[in-house]
């Protein structure tokens, strides 16, 4: 076709540090999109996407998912991200990049093919492990706010240090943060929340002011206060530890979420009395109450796993409750049931919790908690237990008795559980027939 053609960004950046990268952007001096249906026809690649208005177009080749877009230069106005675009050269395009270690090139061009082109010294800054921009950083964050967000998500992922102009151009612009869809900014933060450690990244929100502007709630856990001499843990730094403990143990995205917010309603729960000291009472139970409104502000999904995160959030404290050697089997029992198959999920974000750093006393309260599990697991063997299912639903109930839904089946169907709970009758089909058979007659009695 006669047209220059460059591999660019994250592919050149990640095959210079020998990281696996399956997603290729290629940069034309000319059309994009003709040159990605020619090679899409030439490889026999079916799944081809075009973006006419955005002139990309995305191909499927084996594994790799291969973008083709026109050099671009673009200029932008005050109000917006979006950027008035112009076709350009390959130096244009580079200049446009966000950072010097995602503004190298490769040609695939005859005479050069295979050159590194690093016109801002990508490769100096990947030796030096440094994250800056090509441009002025005040210019590049203002123009389009959301490459502070990446900046410290790069950082983040690669144990990469911001450089110190990049780095307060970051602070002077957090302003411009909201012009950024909150869906565009969760996204580079969820990028954070699973990274190998992800307290680095939310440290350097929380010391920019970019935290600040989009989950203020977390910000308030932040700081301790001191009365007759008296204070508690930073709960913010303490909810950054969970965080990176839980990320050691599991890759689940909304298992970190549950360490970010197991003790997010503390600064509203926090009492200070003479003889107790400082107290954080029911802050699980309102923290669970706070999650749905926390997803929707942060355009997390309103689903299944914002449900696992307010089950994680309200039953944090429940496990290590259970160490006296006092309690009951039923408060087991109703441990295991209420956890349900999140059982597992639930005893990993316990175990990040405990972040003293006393040793004594850590490998006191770890003695502790292994005595937990296997209480927890004695229990849960015995009483057959293990993704429990209540003997008999609601539709059983209504077929033995002849009735239809109403109260009394709610009513029988509670009595069974909470006798199986207690340690009343056992866990099996024929001990919860005959009880509700006798919880049955007693109804009837009374009525």
């Amino acid at each position: 076709m006669g047209q220059r053609s460059y591999l660019v960004g994250g592919f050149v950046r990640d095959l210079v540090m020998g990281r696996p990268c399956k997603d290729v952007d290629v940069v034309v001096e000319g059309r994009g999109i003709e040159l990605a249906r020619i090679f899409a026809k030439h490889t026999r690649s079916g799944n081809v996407q075009f973006f006419e208005n955005f002139g990309t177009a995305m191909v499927m080749y084996g594994d790799f998912q291969v973008e083709f877009v026109g050099a671009r230069k673009e200029s932008y106005q005050r109000h917006s991200r979006k950027p008035l675009v112009e076709q350009g050269t390959i130096q244009e395009d580079q200049l446009r990049r966000d950072f010097t270690i995602n503004a190298m090139s490769i040609s695939l061009n005859d005479g050069d093919f295979g050159e590194l082109i690093d016109p801002f010294d990508g490769l100096g800054d990947i030796e030096r492990r440094i994250l800056r921009t090509p441009a002025d950083p005040d210019i590049t964050f203002s123009d389009d706010p959301l490459r502070m967000m990446r900046a410290i998500r790069f950082s983040t992922q690669l144990n990469f240090r911001i450089a110190e102009p990049t780095y307060r151009a970051i602070m002077s612009n957090v302003d411009r943060l909201p012009i950024i869809s909150q869906e565009r900014t969760t996204e580079e933060l969820n990028k954070i929340v699973l990274a190998k450690r992800p307290s680095v990244g939310f440290d350097m929100l929380f010391q920019t002011g970019l935290l600040h502007t989009f989950f203020p709630e977390m910000v308030k856990l932040h700081g301790v206060d001191i009365v007759n001499g008296r204070g508690h843990k930073d709960n913010f730094y303490h909810t950054l530890q969970v965080l990176d403990n839980v990320a050691e143990m599991s890759d689940d995205l909304w298992l970190r979420w549950s360490a970010i917010l197991h003790d997010i309603a503390k600064p509203a729960t926090k009492r200070y009395y003479p003889k107790q000291g400082w107290t954080f009472h029911g802050h699980e139970d309102l923290g669970s109450k706070w999650v749905p409104r926390i997803f929707k502000n942060l355009r997390l999904p309103l689903d299944h796993k914002m449900k696992f995160v307010q089950k994680m959030v309200a039953l944090h404290l429940r496990p290590i409750a259970l160490v006296d050697d006092g309690v009951t089997d039923s408060a087991v029992r109703r441990l295991i049931v209420d956890a349900g198959e999140d059982l597992t999920a639930l005893m990993t974000l316990c175990r990040a919790d405990i972040t003293t750093r006393n040793s004594n006393k850590m490998a006191r309260i770890l003695r502790n908690y292994e005595n937990v599990e296997r209480k927890i697991e004695e229990v849960m063997e015995r009483d057959q237990l293990r993704n429990w299912q209540p003997p008999l639903t609601g539709e059983m109930i209504m077929e033995m008795f002849g009735l239809k839904p109403s109260k009394e089946v709610g009513d029988i169907k509670n009595a069974v559980r909470e006798a199986i709970l207690e340690g009343e009758i056992p866990n099996e089909y024929e001990a919860a027939v005959a009880y509700a058979r006798a919880k049955w007659a007693e109804l009837k009695g009374g009525a």
